[in-house]
């Protein structure tokens, strides 16, 4: 059985790995030398089947390439393997999260007053708590074609809207947002509601729009020529084009992060 685009996809750019550190449920790239470093956590998406033996996104290629990428650029990165397996489990999602976040700022190796977060997919809404309540070290705020609501006929748990956290945030540090111009519709729906919600509040937001991108324009399979995921009646950009502006949107994507960290 073929594994998902997203599990066995390469990277849009090509990236020196390096391997990371495992510390339970956390994986650590460590720039090579100097310190202490700004770090940023990733929180990778889901939800993501319980039984399935790819349901660990520190694996795959995408994460580990951006871990790696982050590192060259002298930025401690970490990869988290959440328990969120349905809806329901993102409450404790998050308090896995914020542990995560304890983890890292108390490494010796890691500036704990320069740390960011990046969230993809639907993991968007576990950046709620983090909107709502924004400590001084707390850089910067990344999505990356996310999910920021709950889609049509879907209800997500009380507290986990973002466009809302926007409303009760009292500081806000930078915020980035990639947004895929092909994304899937119900997607798109909350990114505007968000977008909206972030010009009524006059927040931070700088936008990288990637006019070919579908969902997941950061990952490339080569052997069907396509970029992301594109729905099945979707008309696909020209391969090259796609590509060339999904490695320039990554390249604008940690040249923000790293500058908010500096």
């Amino acid at each position: 059985m073929a594994l998902p685009y997203f599990v066995e996809g390469e990277f849009v750019l090509q990236t020196d790995m390096i391997d990371p550190e495992r510390h339970d449920n956390i994986d650590l790239y460590i720039p090579k030398s100097g310190g202490p470093f700004p770090a940023v956590i990733f929180q990778c998406g889901g939800p993501l089947p319980e039984d399935a033996d790819w349901n660990d996104p520190r694996d795959w290629q995408v994460y580990r390439s951006y871990g790696s990428l982050l590192a060259a650029n002298g930025i401690v990165a970490a990869t988290v393997k959440l328990p969120l397996y349905e809806g329901a489990h993102y409450p404790r999602a998050a308090k896995g999260l914020a542990q995560a976040v304890d983890f890292v700022r108390a490494d010796e190796r890691v500036d704990g007053d320069r740390v960011g977060l990046w969230f993809w997919c639907a993991g968007g809404p576990l950046s709620s708590n983090w909107l709502r309540s924004s400590p001084p070290w707390l850089r910067v705020l990344a999505f990356t074609y996310p999910l920021l609501g709950s889609p049509e006929g879907v209800s997500l748990p009380d507290g986990f809207e973002p466009a809302e956290a926007l409303a009760e945030a009292e500081h806000l540090p930078p915020l980035l947002l990639g947004r895929a111009g092909l994304e899937a519709p119900g997607v798109a729906r909350t990114v505007e509601t968000f977008v909206a919600a972030a010009e009524k509040h006059q927040a931070p937001l700088q936008i990288i729009d990637v006019a070919t991108g579908f969902h997941g324009y950061d990952i490339v399979n080569h052997a069907d020529k396509k970029i992301g995921n594109p729905p099945p009646d979707a008309v696909r950009p020209d391969f090259a084009t796609s590509l060339e502006e999904s490695r320039a949107a990554v390249h604008k994507a940690v040249d923000f992060v790293a500058k908010a960290l500096a």
